[in-house]
């Protein structure tokens, strides 16, 4: 990992993940990139977002990220995996067992907040992340309806 890297903020951004597809059902991000200092995040989305969505989508990562949660991973078969997890981005090189990485138990109930197969780097606990800072959004329609979401960490 380079030095820009930031395992907080790739955390950070499994719970943004999480928070946006249990609310909006939209799917999972198709193109992030994690910086030590801003990230951002792509997501086909079907409307711009509110000043209250946005100030409401924050405070929900933060309640989250404070919960402490433990972020798990856990080696699951590809085949297994296929059947619950979108793996167009993976490639096949990837092999036949992939890492799947839970923020929050699978086990408890209620499951975890967000899965996914995953190759990063992450913090143990989601309270390691410090407070979600929403920067900035914008919506493009013309490019069939894509939110990008710019994000910050802070202590």
């Amino acid at each position: 990992m380079s030095k820009e890297y930031n395992p907080g903020m790739h955390t950070a951004e499994h719970a943004l993940s999480g928070v946006l597809i249990r609310r909006y059902g939209c799917p999972r991000c198709f193109s992030t990139h994690i910086n030590a200092n801003k990230s951002k995040v792509d997501f086909h989305f079907p409307h711009d977002l509110s000043a209250e969505e946005v100030e409401s989508i924050t405070a929900e990562v933060n309640e989250v990220l404070s919960r402490d949660l433990p972020v798990i991973a856990r080696d699951m078969p590809r085949e297994e995996a296929a059947k619950i997890f979108n793996l167009s981005r993976l490639p096949e090189s990837a092999g036949d067992t992939l890492r799947i990485v839970f923020i929050g138990d699978p086990e408890a109930p209620g499951g975890a907040l967000d899965a996914c197969p995953c190759i990063g780097e992450h913090v143990s606990h989601t309270a390691e992340c410090g407070t979600f800072i929403w920067v900035s959004h914008e919506w493009k329609p013309e490019d069939g309806g894509v939110l990008r979401i710019r994000f910050k960490l802070g202590r």
